[in-house]
């Protein structure tokens, strides 16, 4: 018997890396989920059957309170607010590493670690890494929260010796963990946690827009390790390899999205990446030709066309246009016209977000493909349908090296023989940059919402 919790959460963990293999693919997500909702039960049931638990009514209130404000922010989230939302969730899993680790510091004696002042040095150490990882998610989450909300602008912060500063903090760290291990004394608990918590702020800030997604993902593999780190300091195998998952998979996401946007891994890392210029001078744009045009000149290129690569960006999840873009596809194809989608790395504000909306509209899988797989169709391409994708299609990523997002792979729209861009202006993207796709002879602005631009196309195709 005494063997079950431990292969109840070997199941759990294989239920996990399931998981997180359909997670992989769109067609595979849903499986992906149900696996981990599984898994995640078995760990649950497996952790309440233990016998150490002592207070059944303080976890299921505790349950109901967290799992009643789960079910109404997911009822109510929009999917333009995701991002955010999912930085929030990895604020409260660091939050919860710090809580944990605080506990244990205090209370060594329910978790086995000895007692008061004479914890082992090895739970120290595991103890004080958890602290900090969690407590450098935390503010590092509310941080990037706070710039995908709109509560603080999303342009860098940044100030004369930042990195130096950063790096002392880090040695201060490091040397603080050291001294603990001697001296465990409650005041250098908490100064581990302060000088984390700082380290979470100082290491997002300079993070401008264009390189939140990446952001995202690591935040998420932080959250991963501080999970990984509870579980340490829980003795709880199934949170360990739970957290080790999540840790991981975050950090080769965020590698993979690095090279997609020219990127350094270790400058993510370390907070030392980003920045952008200031946005378009309005009275510079006055001087510039733009060719605009209307739902039904769109239709009459389109429906002329002999294929059609549309290009969805985070303007289309604003506009909630997924649904009419679709119906605008199924339209097109029925006049035997070729569409695909094309979908940048980090198009939107966090990995996935063009992919969630199309899958949620019923777009056919095949028809979506990543960049590698449709960049150099798009010299061949009779139209460029750009629904919202402002950074991700800037040519100031080729040939503008003061530009912030340059050496950044875009999607080369402007190869099409037109390139139809709906936006509401000619204002710049989340990078704060400006688009000079915008000027070029083959594109016509369709200044509009995204959704009654589509709506309205669709109008004319029928």
């Amino acid at each position: 018997m005494s063997n079950l919790p431990a292969l109840a959460y070997l199941v759990a963990s294989i239920c996990f890396i399931m998981a997180l293999r359909g997670l992989s693919s769109p067609e595979t997500a849903r499986g992906g989920n149900v696996f981990g909702i599984v898994g995640m039960v078995i760990a649950v049931l497996t952790t309440l059957a233990s016998p150490g638990v002592l207070s059944y009514s303080l976890i299921f209130t505790g349950v109901l309170i967290g799992g009643s404000i789960g079910t109404v922010v997911a009822l109510r989230i929009q999917m333009t607010a995701l991002p955010q939302l999912v930085a929030a969730f990895h604020s409260l899993v660091g939050l919860a590493a710090v809580f944990v680790a605080a506990a244990a510091f205090y209370e060594p004696a329910a978790y086995g670690i000895g007692v008061f002042g004479k914890i082992p040095v090895g739970s120290l150490i595991e103890m004080s890494i958890g602290t900090a990882i969690g407590a450098i998610t935390f503010t590092g989450s509310i941080v990037a929260f706070a710039k995908l909300q709109g509560i603080m602008s999303g342009a860098p912060v940044v100030f004369p010796g930042q990195h130096i500063l950063n790096a002392a903090l880090g040695v201060l760290l490091i040397l603080l963990i050291a001294l603990i291990c001697g001296d465990q004394g409650a005041g250098l608990f908490w100064a581990i946690a302060i000088v984390a918590f700082t380290i979470g702020v100082l290491i997002i800030i300079p993070i401008g827009g264009a390189d939140m997604p990446v952001v995202i993902s690591m935040l998420n593999s932080y959250s991963g390790w501080a999970a990984c780190g509870i579980g340490f300091t829980l003795s709880n195998t199934a949170l360990i390899i739970t957290g080790a998952l999540v840790g991981s998979s975050g950090a080769i996401l965020s590698y993979i999205m690095c090279k997609g946007m020219n990127r350094s891994f270790f400058s993510v890392i370390l907070g030392g990446f980003g920045g952008e210029s200031a946005g378009p001078d309005a009275d510079a744009l006055k001087d510039r030709t733009v060719r605009s045009g209307s739902a039904e000149d769109a239709a009459f290129i389109m429906k002329n066309a002999g294929s059609v690569i549309i290009v969805p960006g985070y303007g289309m999840a604003v506009a909630q246009a997924q649904h009419a873009l679709r119906e605008m596809a199924d339209l097109l194809k029925k006049e035997g016209i070729q569409v695909r989608y094309a979908i940048h790395p980090v198009a939107g504000r966090m990995p996935g977000h063009m992919n969630v909306l199309l899958a949620e509209a019923n777009v056919s899988y095949d028809d979506v493909l990543e960049l590698d797989e449709i960049n150099r169709d798009f010299a061949g391409t009779d139209v460029a349908f750009v629904i919202g994708a402002n950074d991700v299609t800037n040519p100031a990523a080729k040939n503008d090296p003061q530009s912030p997002i340059y050496g950044m792979p875009i999607l080369d729209v402007e190869k099409a023989s037109t390139v139809l861009f709906i936006k509401r202006s000619l204002g710049s993207g989340y990078a704060g940059i400006e688009n000079e796709l915008f000027f070029r002879d083959n594109t016509m602005m369709l200044f509009a919402d995204a959704k009654a631009m589509c709506e309205n196309i669709v109008k004319a195709l029928e």
